[in-house]
């Protein structure tokens, strides 16, 4: 009977349905050897097999199938007929040919990766560094977007400056002296797509070893170290990084986060301050300063960038990865003047990294005032959801110390020495999605392991939050037994 349907010609009727599968593309290599029939079916079968056509797909018609690949209709009329019969392929008046709904075989490779994806479904993600992504600010940008666009020059839609469109220069320059302290000139701005892209174009740019956080990223270490450039761990204490235990006079290059120190979150004590200008001025090095998080402070105004004690001896980088989204991919590099030319020597002689639209926009969305605005109103939010955090510990694990200052989109949890591994497995069976603080430890380090789990709270959407830091409460490890 199936045979009979693929083989018949079509009523009138159904030559005027549309059919949503006739303009379908469908890549098929007939290799091998054999017949087109013998062979159209080992490709349908591979394809099947190998999950590139997922159960449901829906076919092209035979007719549509035979025209692409150059052979006679009756041909893949046939391989369709016998592949319905074998159970690969279903087909069904007014439904056309579709892969057959039943469980496909799969690689094993495939098979392992989707059987461990089951196992570690996410229902929370507190990972850190995230911001609410529904929090972005659809309607201000597209108002921005669109005044951006109407203003636009017509040389803005041709090769990309790679400093950056000076309108986005221009409008940072003015922002970042007001809300940071930062004193630069548009001139000394070059545009990047955030941190890690910074961090890259510097490497071609410095040299010999590199002193950094002794607790950081450590895909940042990994850039330098790829770049061929060592780096060299400092010790974190609660007043940020230990300035004087620059153990290498080969160093002349420090990277910290001195507002808000990852993943310790710590702010970098104005004695350390001082102390970092004074090495950079002695020793004629340079501070790499990363404004992490640098607008997110709860518990008082923002600390402004080390930058402004010494704009000749101090690159500034920052992003909109955090105070809005990552998926814009804009950042910016504050440099003194004589790195500019070697920084953009190694960009390139056009913008290859950052849309012309999104920086136009972005400079409008900041020169009317639209994203100081917008940080304001995720101050509120994310300093509320931070106090819910630090509450619901209070009330349910009043043993997991809440260390750091109230900034940023992430805490630290403090765990007795030897849970952290066994907290994260208890995460994985709650479906949440967060990191530990061993990993961020330099490998270098000679400061003490700590156990402690790095929560994000800027993911979660507003209605879920409260489910989960329940879910948080029972990954946490019980308190040792003379606590009980």
């Amino acid at each position: 009977m199936v045979e009979a349907w693929v083989n018949s010609p079509e009523s009138p009727r159904e030559r005027s349905r549309p059919d949503p599968a006739a303009g379908t593309d469908l890549h098929l290599e007939l290799s091998g050897e054999g017949s087109l029939r013998s062979r159209l079916m080992d490709a349908l079968r591979e394809a099947i097999r190998s999950g590139r056509l997922a159960p449901g797909t829906r076919l092209p018609p035979y007719r549509s199938l035979a025209r692409d690949l150059g052979v006679a209709r009756n041909t893949v009329a046939d391989a369709y007929a016998e592949l319905v019969e074998e159970g690969w392929l279903t087909a069904r008046q007014g439904s056309g040919t579709q892969v057959a709904r039943r469980t496909t075989p799969l690689r094993p490779d495939h098979a392992r990766r989707s059987q461990g994806m089951t196992r570690r479904r996410i229902e929370h993600d507190l990972m850190p560094s995230s911001p609410d992504a529904a929090a972005f600010p659809r309607a201000a940008w597209l108002t921005s977007a669109r005044r951006a666009l109407a203003a636009a020059p017509n040389d803005a839609f041709g090769v990309g400056d790679p400093r950056g469109r000076a309108e986005l220069r221009g409008a940072l320059a003015e922002y970042l002296a007001r809300a940071r302290g930062v004193r630069t000139e548009p001139d000394r701005i070059v545009i990047c797509s955030g941190f890690a892209h910074g961090l890259r174009l510097l490497g071609g740019v410095l040299e010999g070893p590199v002193a950094v956080e002794s607790y950081g990223l450590d895909f940042h270490r990994g850039i330098l170290d790829g770049m061929g450039l060592r780096t060299v761990p400092l010790t974190v204490d609660p007043h940020g990084a230990r300035i004087d235990e620059v153990p290498d006079a080969r160093v002349k290059t420090v990277l910290l986060t001195p507002a808000h120190q990852f993943p310790t979150g710590g702010p970098l004590h104005p004695e350390r301050r001082t102390a970092v200008i004074d090495w950079v001025r002695s020793s004629g090095g340079l501070l790499v300063e990363d404004d992490y998080d640098g607008e997110f402070r709860y518990d008082r105004q923002p600390v402004g960038a080390v930058q402004g004690l010494d704009p000749d001896r101090v690159v500034y980088i920052g992003s909109t990865s955090k105070s809005l989204s990552p998926a814009l991919r804009l950042g910016w590099m504050v440099l003194p003047g004589r790195l500019v030319d070697d920084v953009l020597a190694a960009k390139g002689p056009r913008e290859m990294w950052s849309g012309v639209v999104d920086q136009l926009t972005l400079a409008d969305f900041i020169a009317r005032g639209a994203y100081d605005q917008h940080l304001r109103r995720m101050r509120q939010r994310y300093r509320r959801r931070r106090d819910l955090l630090v509450d619901t510990l209070a009330e349910r694990a009043p043993h997991i110390r809440v260390s750091g200052i109230a900034a940023g989109l992430h805490a630290v949890l403090e765990l007795p020495e030897g849970t952290e591994d066994a907290a994260l497995r208890a995460a994985r069976r709650q479906g949440l999605a967060l990191d530990g603080l061993r990993p961020y430890r330099h490998p270098d380090s000679t400061m003490p392991p700590r156990d402690g789990l790095v929560i994000g709270y800027g993911t979660p959407p507003e209605h879920a939050f409260a489910a989960a830091m329940d879910a948080l409460c029972l990954a946490l490890p019980d308190p040792p037994q003379d606590d009980r």
